[in-house]
């Protein structure tokens, strides 16, 4: 049997959701019916959907205990083509604070409490007992992995594993549902709405484009509590990626000030927004 394939089983009988990640250390491509979200994303990503594809699909969502679904021919291909398992933290109720370089790793030895560390190529995974949202560049070198994303399994590391502390979940909550210290949250003036003089490249119709940014719009909106900078780059990128094929300009930008209007709506500071909505546009291209 496949080695990794063997380290998936051995977890998922412990209860960790885990994957193939392919030879460059990523997901396993989506199948063509899936690309771009086309079937509507798989029933637990952040566009439910009605995805019932039988091989891995959608990275970090196709993570499974189910020792029926990871040995089904369906996956012999992605096992067969592995680097190496990836898990689902938040699916297994942890959290895996990413330390990238000398730095963060002093940081961390510094600020947060002592629990379960395993070393990494370029650092070190500090992992804790709870699941919260997951964030990239939180600080320098620093990623918070946990709910909808995926960590390399890179062995049980040692230590005793700690309960998720305040001082982790503040990396996140801090910078998505705070204001700046000494200052307060600002609305960005109103911009002018999106139509064909400001997209002069673009294949699609108005309907089509303006339907999808209210779509995008309420779910920024809906993350009341936290997560709405998150959520405005999930959909800056989706939207950039059902434009990838038209000939441009597309007016993105004008879109993606809407994206940040309504991001700071909810509480989101105005610098974080911007910055979250830049990389989802910029990311899909």
């Amino acid at each position: 049997m496949n080695t990794h394939l063997t380290t998936a089983l051995r977890l998922a009988a412990a209860g960790v959701p885990v994957m193939p990640l392919s030879a460059d250390k990523r997901p396993v491509a989506n199948c063509p019916a899936c690309t771009n979200l086309a079937c509507g994303g798989r029933p637990n990503m952040k566009t439910p959907g009605p995805c019932t594809c039988l091989a891995p699909c959608h990275g970090w969502a196709a993570a499974t205990t189910d020792p029926d679904t990871l040995t089904a021919s369906a996956w012999a291909s992605a096992w067969r083509q592995a680097g190496a398992v990836a898990y689902h933290p938040g699916g297994a109720g942890l959290t895996v604070v990413d330390l990238d370089h000398a730095d963060a790793i002093a940081w961390a030895r510094r600020e947060l409490p002592a629990t379960r560390i395993v070393p990494t190529t370029r650092g070190e995974h500090w992992i804790y007992l709870g699941a919260m949202p997951s964030a990239n560049g939180v600080r320098s070198g620093v990623d918070v992995k946990s709910s909808m994303q995926y960590a390399r399994w890179l062995g049980p590391g040692t230590g005793t594993m700690t309960v998720l502390p305040d001082v982790v979940r503040g990396l996140v909550v801090k910078e998505e549902t705070t204001s700046p210290r000494g200052g307060v949250v600002s609305s960005p003036p109103d911009r002018a709405a999106w139509d064909h003089r400001v997209a002069t490249g673009c294949r699609h119709t108005e309907r089509y484009v303006r339907t999808g940014l209210e779509r995008g719009l309420a779910l920024v909106r809906a993350r009341r509590e936290s997560g709405a900078g998150s959520q405005a780059f999930g959909v800056a990128q989706f939207i950039a990626r059902q434009h990838a094929n038209c000939p441009g300009p597309c007016g993105l930008d004008v879109l993606g000030q809407q994206l940040i209007t309504a991001a700071v709506s909810m509480g989101v500071p105005e610098p974080y927004a911007a910055r979250a909505v830049t990389n989802g546009l910029a990311g899909a291209a």
